[in-house]
């Protein structure tokens, strides 16, 4: 089943109809009947069209590959991996490849988005770029999936910088010049002199926490009488 024409953007209208059905589907005691794949491979692909994010649907779909090997579709694989990388730093991807037979490791494919993510996690950025533009054609079908890890950069840059040049700043944004300011816009960030960008103080944003902790005789009683 399908849920538009193909050579058409989806509609509003589709994918919220897409989204209760699937909702439907996995509040059932059937979420794991077989006969629903197709129906979830679908929705899968217009996450993918349509620049939304279902998890729960996804791990259901993996799950239905895990009691169903000869059903698998990996490119399917591929599409729930790429679009849980849009929602990093939250774990989704880790939980989804644990439902991953090991023996699909080896494809090209999912060998380079699992590649990807270490790069990413080890905030290798500027290999991840060169891996999308040359490796990882795939990722060009997820809408909006470049802009998701840029945004996952830039938590990291919040994070690990309180200055940064603005030519490595581009360099791992991999965006122009002219685009950055978008970018400085949503996090927050200020040009600083020609070629410096300051990112956060990190100092001032350090705060203290006073813990009180009320004792009372009672408490210590035991420890008091040990003591003699």
């Amino acid at each position: 089943m399908s849920f538009f024409d193909n050579q058409q953007a989806p509609s509003k209208e589709q994918v919220e109809s897409a989204k209760v059905q699937v909702a439907r589907m996995l509040q059932e005691l059937d979420r794991y009947n077989p006969d629903n794949l197709p129906f979830l491979e679908n929705y899968v692909d217009l996450q993918c069209r349509a620049n939304f994010y279902d998890l729960e649907a996804n791990l259901a779909v993996l799950k239905l590959y895990q009691f169903n090997p000869p059903a698998v579709k990996l490119q399917i694989v591929a599409q729930i991996l790429l679009k849980a990388l849009t929602n990093l730093p939250h774990s989704d991807f880790v939980l989804c490849k644990c439902l991953i037979d090991i023996s699909h490791h080896t494809d090209r494919t999912i060998d380079t988005i699992m590649k990807l993510h270490s790069d990413l996690e080890t905030c290798e950025l500027q290999r991840v770029w060169f891996s999308l533009s040359s490796d990882l054609r795939e990722a060009a079908a997820v809408v909006g999936f470049e802009d998701a890890i840029r945004n996952y950069i830039g938590i990291v840059v919040n994070m690990t910088y309180q200055r940064i040049d603005k030519r490595m700043l581009c360099e791992f944004l991999n965006v122009k010049d002219k685009d950055l300011k978008t970018w400085m816009d949503r996090f927050g960030w200020k040009a600083q002199g020609v070629n410096d960008i300051f990112i956060q103080n990190h100092e001032e944003s350090i705060k203290t926490k006073s813990i009180l902790e009320h004792i009372t005789f009672e408490t210590v009683e035991d420890i008091m009488i040990n003591c003699r």
